[in-house]
């Protein structure tokens, strides 16, 4: 499989996130977990193996599949859990449970150190895990050390200390061993540290946010910086975990149907530990409406094998009440099924379901459905061939303000991103899509012909009549010949699948039964022309308002700034805060924690206002 059509069709589409990949085979099987800071970075290496131990491997890899998680941390902890759980072939396998290592900080001496430790635990030392593996306990010990410079060094070495070593010299330690802190500041770094080892963070950055305070009216300015970095580094390490926390059994259903291709997401927790998911792709009918797919399902899919002890559902389930009897009767226990959640179930689902949408994006921009919905496409319009390079244009503006247009490029194998443009608007009238979409087409196809690039065998304009017929008066003005041109108008209430088509040439629009192949690629195109116009839109109108981002929230005054600024660190780590770390800040709401989270952050809570 390596550097097959079918490989690179699914690399190219993977997110530039973080996550876990498992490779399998051709019945299955997992043959080898990896984790990943970006997926598609890290999965695209196996394009072109490298040693006989990866070659092997690839050999006899038939799929991928990939899980999505918040935070490079999240991955770690469910590889670990998947390597536990399949014990697959080509993963070095931890060790059982007695030999996991431990962060340790010693209690018996007058200046305590910090290291790692594995092995029968003694009463000698506070002991914190046990880790998943050696690699994030060293990781955690090194973070220690930047934060509250305690020593790591063994006693023997301490003792015959008569200078400070290197770890004072790079900032990783205060040299008690040679008299540069006293008893009771280093007592206090060490509480510190055991707070934060004990996930009391919120305590140890309170306190350091008033030391900083007290530095700063004192004129120590280098020391309320140190406890400014210090505030700011444990607010990125403050991160909760979103893979292991809720102790017992249950399942996780997420139902995804996009152009009328469903998917469903089954996530795994067994005993606390989230042990991955696995996808499918039922045979239902086209218009099944959500609440009966995740029915179906259900039913199918307990009907041959033990129900878990709860399901959690990403929405309502059609006949529940039934369902949760059936499944009762054969487990000869209650199994409720649950689709109202909070907290961190909630967080859980809303996870299975970025993942269950990102294995049907995969899964529609493979090479052999690409090429049947083409060939549909290529029938259903009356085309003389089937188009080998679409491109589909967008425009995305909020009320006129800092409009953009996009075009998006699709091949036989799926999007060719590369060919992506954005065109920053100008000199149009607020509002005006129509003198939009003309510059954006001169532009565009002024630039092909003056540089001989290849032509498109089909134009996609989203917008119904009168953005067609301002495409053919440019194509019509640029003396460009013989390219049908396709425009796409929203169905009634902006529903999917009651899209209206129209062709240039014919009198009347089309409309395509939900289930067409044809229709389907038509909304793949549209829904990414949108995507990637939006995604410019809101760059371009956050650069403009970058300035005063404190300053224009409302409700947020003086004092509620100089309380964010000081408990974050600085703008930088206000903006990089999630809804649920600005709430824990002293006067900071969760209601205003997520009017400031949506003031930093519009591109994550506007909603589409293009044409």
């Amino acid at each position: 499989m390596p550097g097959s059509p079918e490989l690179k069709a699914l690399v190219r589409n993977l997110p530039r996130r973080p996550g876990v990949y498992c490779m399998l085979d051709e019945h299955d099987a997992i043959l080898y977990v990896g984790k990943a800071r970006r997926l598609r970075d890290r999965v695209s290496q196996y394009l072109a193996p490298e040693g006989a131990k990866t070659q092997a491997l690839m050999a006899r890899v038939s799929d991928i599949q990939v899980t999505i998680t918040r935070t490079e941390g999240e991955a770690l902890l469910l590889e670990d859990n998947l390597i536990k759980e399949h014990k697959p072939r080509y993963n070095v396998l931890l060790r059982d449970d007695k030999s996991y290592p431990y962060v340790m900080v010693t209690t018996q001496q007058t200046f305590p150190r910090v290291g790692v430790y594995r092995g029968p635990r003694k009463g000698d030392a506070r002991y914190f895990g046990p880790y998943p593996a050696a690699s994030a306990v060293r990781s955690t010990v090194r973070e220690l050390q930047r934060l509250f410079r305690l020593r790591n060094c063994d006693d023997s070495y301490f003792r015959n200390r008569t200078r400070p070593c290197l770890q004072y010299q790079i900032d990783r330690c205060t040299a008690p061993c040679v008299g540069y802190i006293d008893e009771q500041g280093y007592a206090r770094d060490v509480r510190d540290a055991v707070h934060f080892l004990e996930g009391r963070s919120n305590l140890v950055i309170e306190e350091m946010a008033q030391r900083m305070e007290q530095a700063a009216e004192q004129r120590e300015y280098e020391r309320a910086a140190r406890y400014r970095d210090q505030v700011a580094h444990m607010r990125q390490l403050q991160e909760r975990q979103y893979v292991s926390g809720e102790g017992g059994d249950l399942d996780l259903v997420a139902a995804v149907v996009e152009g009328g291709t469903p998917c469903v997401a089954v996530g795994f927790i067994r005993g606390g530990r989230h042990l991955g998911y696995r996808t499918h792709f039922p045979r239902v009918p086209a218009d099944i409406e959500p609440e009966a797919l995740r029915a179906e399902f259900i039913a199918r899919y307990y009907g041959e094998r033990e129900a878990p002890r709860e399901i959690l559902c990403d929405g309502p389930v059609e006949d529940v009440e039934l369902l949760e009897s059936v499944l009762g009767d054969r487990a000869g226990r209650r199994v409720p099924i649950r689709h109202r959640l909070r907290g961190e179930r909630a967080r859980w689902v809303e996870m299975l379901r970025t993942n269950a949408a990102q294995a049907l994006s995969l899964r529609l921009a493979g090479d052999a459905g690409m090429q049947r919905r083409i060939d549909d496409l290529r029938a259903v319009l009356d085309l003389p061939q089937a188009p080998a390079r679409m491109e589909c244009f967008d425009i995305s503006h909020t009320a006129g303000e800092a409009a953009v247009g996009a075009c998006v490029v699709f091949s036989s194998e799926g999007p060719v991103k590369s060919d992506y443009r954005r065109f920053n608007l100008r000199d149009i009238q607020p509002g005006d899509d129509y003198a939009a979409l003309h510059q954006v087409l001169t532009r565009r196809y002024q630039r092909i012909r003056h540089e001989e690039a290849r032509m498109p065998d089909l134009i996609i304009i989203d917008g119904g009549r009168g953005q067609l017929s301002r495409a053919q008066a440019v194509m019509s003005e640029l003396g460009i010949t013989g390219i049908p041109l396709l425009g796409v108008a929203k169905g009634p209430q902006r529903r999917a699948g009651r899209e209206q088509l129209f062709l240039s040439g014919r009198d009347t629009p089309l409309i395509l039964p939900r289930g067409s192949a044809a229709l389907h690629l038509i909304q793949q195109i549209r829904d990414e022309a949108h995507r990637f116009a939006i995604a410019g839109h809101r760059q371009r109108r956050a650069h403009t308002r970058r300035t005063s981002s404190l300053e224009q929230i409302p409700g947020v005054g003086a004092a509620r700034r100089r309380e964010l600024l000081r408990q974050f660190g600085g703008l930088r780590e206000v903006m990089r805060a999630s809804a649920e770390d600005l709430a824990r800040a002293p006067g900071i709401s969760a209601r205003m924690a997520q009017r400031i989270y949506a003031s930093l952050h519009p591109e994550e809570t506007d909603q589409d206002t293009s044409p």
